[in-house]
């Protein structure tokens, strides 16, 4: 008689869970693979430094659920999660991308 109030908690316990996962990929909150933006980052960072542009790519594309431009050129209204991020040091994402990076963000301020 006590396993069965043990073995109902456990039961609630694991049927809340699934539900919780089930609701998390129908909200599409669920985790992106490394893999996925670990592919997708790769020409966006292809005229840039791998090790830093990779690095942040990789977090904005987590953040943005799986989305990342196509590539180096590539106008971030494909992804709008891109469009109000800024970079660590609050630049805009776009010197990121941009393959002259911050010096051309610099020299071209309004």
């Amino acid at each position: 008689m006590k396993g069965i109030p043990m073995a109902l908690l456990l039961l609630t316990l694991v049927a809340v869970a699934s539900f919780q996962d089930i609701a998390a990929v129908a909200a599409g909150s669920a985790p992106v693979p490394n893999e996925v933006c670990d592919a997708k980052c790769r020409s966006p960072c292809s005229l840039k430094k791998a090790g830093r542009c990779m690095g942040l790519c990789m977090m904005r594309c987590t953040d943005c659920q799986g989305c990342v431009p196509s590539g180096p050129y590539a106008s971030k209204d494909e992804c709008p999660c891109y469009k109000d991020k800024k970079s660590p040091n609050r630049l805009p994402w776009d010197t990121i991308w941009s393959p002259h990076g911050r010096e051309h963000h610099r020299h071209n301020r309004d």
